[in-house]
């Protein structure tokens, strides 16, 4: 077995990576079939071993429409008859074919040797005519009882309905039973649409023993969700795995009646099976048609081919300023032309307003809301960060109190500044030994809320404002934050800023925790009876006056019955999926959006750019139709990439001797996994222990964000990342005193994994050398450089509090401050005063006093989040952990100057107003 397969089959169950390593694996077990089949055929092999590959093939090929049920049966009868020349063949054709997917275009790769070389040619195939272009393709799958009679049967007819002018192909993937139907959808990423017939059955005939394990661990198994009405339940249950897909249902029952059922809500068409083939047919092409469709990138290269003369105060709209001049005509040939034939600033003749969107771009916003399952989206182009202070302003008035983490992107501080919310900062964990913070843990939120309370505060904490996943992958439990939450405070406001999470929403394994994929679950529970009646057996329970402390303990239920369920998610596309730079996506699910619609617009009109980039706006269109037809997959890729990494780095005999890529049991504290879930790759982990940690754990890691240790190599962060950019075109993302984060995203190949662990091979090789060549001095020298990395790191400071001046209306307990006042009182010079940092003054300040008050965001990178806020009184903690920081880059810190502070009597002004 090669090693890929065995890594698959551990004794203990399906290993962590056996999903997402399936499609990969199967174009490798083909290629070994192929290479098995030649040694065989040369005299070098022996058919057992072809037998034992081909066996392990079977096992899941029935869940794609290629190679198909004939050249299973031809490569069955040449093993059986021992053709060895003809297997090496046929598997040789067949393997290239997966590895090219040039069966999609072309019609031979599906039939036999003999049959490719007789057949006529067939227009209504997926071949390529002259003169046309490729025609994107996907598979259907087909749940009918007696699938290699009834549904091949069906199958054969809707590929006789093919016309030449159909503008998409595809294959039919026939399946007998609930269970193989929701394997097919699982393993298959190719599956864009599901045709149910009634009578199949419930369990699969196979024996699988594994993939069987994956699914009960899942909560996928038939047994657990099927219904009474088999085909109802297995619709519904392929739509929590895969909401994309469109779903059809045959039925030879009063289809009048099975249309009108609630629980059909998730089927697209019902249609009578004696009599609908066409039809199916054109429901089919038009459905998936439905999520190709880009309504404001269509018409921008309607637009682009028009003859049109602009008189608008854009230069570069049509290109002729670039084209035809003699200096920067090299700006339009690296371009190309269609970039400037698509730019205009006009918002008519096929365009749209991104301001005010009533045509085209409102009616992509539509599209990518069903998409990613919000009730309102809004297209930003200027970032996240321009997202989440439209949030801010929007929805926060001045004096409200946010519950923030101190640790998120800056855009969060600055947006409340703007918005005069006060910051209620609660802290991260902190992970001191790699300088950075993990997440918020719920129990210093309910503090937080609780002690709001106590205060008689509480109705002035509007928001809850969270970063998922933080920049170095941890997740939180979005259901359980906002449901405990709602039950201190029912009607709190949650801003889940998901800049790097968007392409979640296509992985059933992390879309749960996203915040649209937990305000759907939240609000199907407080549509269940059983809720109301789970609150009120809690009640009973906590009795009518419980403790703070009882609260804090208790895994707490909302009353369903006054929820206002508010929640709002910011993604930068940008940055997980295929759009330009800057291009962002606001997700709205507010019960109450309609009464502050009209100040969200304000915002927007606040925010936005009056000019804002056609380019971008088209490719967020483009984006949503991308993950809609081929997320799935493409992030099933991403997730395999990232495991492959940590699997290779960490397991090599050579390169895990300087590198590692940190586990959960790294960067999540036991007491945050209850599952007991430490890596990918612990022996004995499997699937059921990974799932459970998705479902259960307070924090659990996305697996696409890999830490990479550096420091034991003798490397900072910073400085591996110049060395891997400059000397071996590899970049990295954010980096800190000892390591590096690296991030795989739907881009990625196997070819850059393989390209990454070549390079860090050389390096260890280098370190290798070094050291037999330098002797005891170099051994010495680099244990120490490692130990200055490793062990020699400053204690990351804690938020201390705000000056009193800026506390004015604070609580006694609670430590949120008026940062807007802060913020603009430094704006003037007379109330300033600068101490260099390593000034006597500032220690004899920190001994004596008077306090020192910031007066402006200091923000290191790394680590990146904000040690200094205005209106915060500076600590020894603080000062300590600047003095130690060994960074080139501080956002809001001038080292010629110091520290910016606000004058002691200037703050003590600010009291007495």
């Amino acid at each position: 077995m090669n090693k890929r397969h065995q890594a698959s089959q551990p004794a203990a169950g399906p290993s962590a990576d056996h999903f997402f390593s399936i499609p990969g694996a199967r174009a490798d077990n083909w290629r070994r079939l192929h290479s098995l089949a030649r040694d065989w055929a040369r005299g070098s092999g022996d058919a057992e071993a072809v037998r034992e590959a081909f066996a392990l093939l079977t096992s899941v090929e029935d869940f794609f429409a290629y190679p198909g049920r004939t050249l299973l049966a031809a490569l069955t009868k040449r093993i059986g008859s021992g053709d060895a020349a003809g297997v090496a063949s046929l598997a040789q054709r067949i393997s290239e074919a997966i590895l090219t997917r040039s069966y999609k275009e072309e019609a031979n790769d599906w039939e036999t040797d003999e049959a490719a070389a007789d057949a006529p040619p067939d227009l209504g195939s997926t071949t390529m005519t002259p003169g046309r272009a490729r025609r994107p393709y996907f598979e259907m799958l087909v749940v009918a009882p007696g699938a290699a009679t009834r549904a091949e049967h069906m199958i054969a007819g809707l590929r006789a309905l093919r016309r030449p002018e159909d503008a998409m192909v595809y294959e039919g993937v026939p399946v007998p039973s609930f269970e193989d139907a929701i394997l097919a959808v699982v393993l298959n990423p190719a599956i864009a649409a599901v045709t149910l017939y009634e009578g199949f059955d419930h369990r699969t005939a196979k024996d699988v023993p594994i993939l069987r394990s994956f699914l009960a661990s899942a909560g996928l198994d038939a047994a657990q969700i099927a219904g009474d009405d088999l085909p109802l339940s297995l619709a519904n249950a392929i739509k929590r795995i895969r909401p994309e897909l469109d779903i059809y249902l045959l039925s030879d029952r009063q289809v009048e009646h099975v249309a009108g059922d609630p629980r059909a809500a998730n089927v697209r068409r019902v249609l009578y099976s004696v009599e609908e083939l066409l039809e199916l047919h054109l429901c089919v092409l038009e459905g998936v048609a439905d999520r190709f469709r880009t309504p404001f990138f269509d018409n921008l290269k309607k637009y682009a081919m028009r003859p049109i003369s602009t008189f608008h105060a854009l230069p570069i709209a049509r290109g002729k300023s670039v084209f035809k001049s003699d200096w920067i005509r090299d700006m339009g040939e690296f371009y190309g032309l269609n970039i400037f034939l698509a730019e205009s600033s006009a918002t008519t003749g096929g365009l749209d307003s991104l301001l005010e969107p009533t045509g085209n771009i409102k009616e992509a916003q539509d599209m990518a809301a069903r998409a990613f399952g919000a009730d309102h989206v809004f297209f930003v182009t200027n970032g996240t960060s321009t997202s989440n202070k439209m949030v801010h302003q929007a929805l926060i008035a001045p004096g409200d109190i946010v519950l923030l983490d101190r640790n998120c992107h800056k855009s969060h501080h600055y947006g409340l500044v703007l918005a005069g919310g006060q910051p209620l900062y609660i802290e991260a964990y902190p992970m001191t030994a790699y300088s950075m913070y993990g997440a918020v843990p719920l129990a210093s939120i309910k503090k937080a809320l609780l002690d709001l309370k106590a205060e008689g505060r509480l109705d002035r904490a509007k928001m809850v404002d969270l970063t998922n996943c933080t920049f170095d992958g941890h997740i939180y439990n979005t259901r359980r934050v906002m449901e405990e939450c709602l039950a201190i405070k029912p009607d709190l406001i949650f801003l889940w800023d998901e800049a790097w999470f968007g392409f979640a929403r296509w992985s059933p394994f992390l879309r749960p925790r996203t915040a649209m994929g937990a305000a759907e679950a939240i609000e199907a529970w407080m549509n269940d009876p059983a809720s109301v009646e789970a609150y009120e057996r809690q009640q009973k329970e906590l009795g009518a006056d419980p403790s703070a402390e009882a609260l804090l303990q208790t895994r707490l239920i909302p009353d369903p019955r006054k929820i206002r369920l508010r929640v709002y998610q910011t993604n930068s596309t940008h940055k997980s999926m295929s759009a330009l730079r800057q291009g962002s996506m606001l997700l709205v699910k507010d019960i109450d959006f309609a009464s502050v619609e009209a100040q969200f617009h304000e915002a927007v009109f606040t925010h936005a750019s009056t000019s804002p980039n056609q380019q971008i706006i088209a490719s967020l269109d483009v984006a949503r139709r991308q993950m809609e037809l081929e997320g799935y997959g493409l992030v099933a890729n991403a997730i395999q990439i990232a495991l492959d990494i940590r699997r290779e780095v960490n397991s090599h005999p050579v390169i895990s001797k300087y590198f590692r890529v940190l586990g959960a049991d790294d960067m999540v504290p036991a007491e945050y996994r209850e599952s007991g879930f430490t890596d990918f790759f612990t022996p004995g982990t499997n699937w059921e222990t990974q799932v459970r940690s998705m479902h259960e754990d307070e924090f659990c890691l996305d697996p696409t964000r890999m830490t990479l240790v550096c420091g034991t190599a003798g490397f900072d962060g910073t400085q591996f990342k110049k060395l891997m950019a400059d000397a071996y075109d590899i970049q990295f993302n954010k980096t800190s005193r000892n390591s590096v984060l690296l991030q795989s995203n739907i881009n990625n190949t196997r070819s850059d994994v393989a390209h990454l662990i070549r390079v860090l091979l050389e390096i260890c090789g280098q370190i290798d050398r070094g050291l037999a060549s330098g002797g005891e001095n170099a051994r010495k020298a680099l244990a120490a450089r490692v130990k200055s990395l490793m062990e020699d790191v400053p204690d990351l400071p804690n938020f201390s509090h705000f000056h009193e001046a800026f506390r004015w209306d604070a609580g006694k307990t609670t430590w949120e401050g008026d940062m807007r006042s802060a913020f603009y009182s430094a704006y003037y010079a007379e109330g300033c005063e600068y101490l260099p940092l390593d000034s006597p003054d500032v220690d004899a300040r920190l001994e004596k006093g008077p306090e020192m008050i910031s007066a402006n965001f200091v923000i290191p990178y790394p680590p990146g989040f904000p040690i200094m806020v205005p209106g915060q009184v500076i600590t020894k903690e603080t000062i300590d952990f600047m003095r130690k920081l060994d960074v080139k880059e501080i956002h809001g810190f001038e080292r010629a100057k110091g520290l910016k502070l606000i004058r002691p009597d200037h703050a003590k002004d600010h009291i007495r107003k």
